[in-house]
């Protein structure tokens, strides 16, 4: 059993803090919470189409690893800046935890 310390679970989650909240009935979505992906959550998708941003990739991917989690139209509906934040992340989630430390120093997250 492996051990998991508060900055390793730190790592794995990341607040994206929306510029055009998401409507949900009367309720606005200010900010979304991003998971790490594992590695079930990609199925169907390329790791490459991730980290090149490909929009198609991230739609199915952000509903998989969100919190509140956004529906899929949802997801087709974020304001292209916040689409853009969230695809930075996740492709930072994929980097080795080596090399997330240099992401977050260039303030790719």
């Amino acid at each position: 059993m492996t051990s998991t310390t508060k900055a390793d679970q730190a790592s794995e989650l990341h607040t994206v803090h929306l510029d055009q909240p998401v409507k949900r009935g009367e309720t606005e979505i200010k900010a979304v919470t991003l998971r790490k992906p594992r590695a079930g959550e990609l199925r169907g998708v390329s790791i490459s189409d991730l980290f090149n941003m490909e929009t198609s990739a991230l739609l199915k991917v952000i509903p998989r690893i969100t919190t509140p989690s956004l529906l899929d139209h949802e997801a087709e509906q974020l304001e292209v800046s916040d689409l853009a934040k969230i695809g930075i992340r996740v492709a930072a989630f994929l980097l080795p935890q080596a090399d997330q430390a240099h992401a977050e120093a260039l303030g790719l997250n």
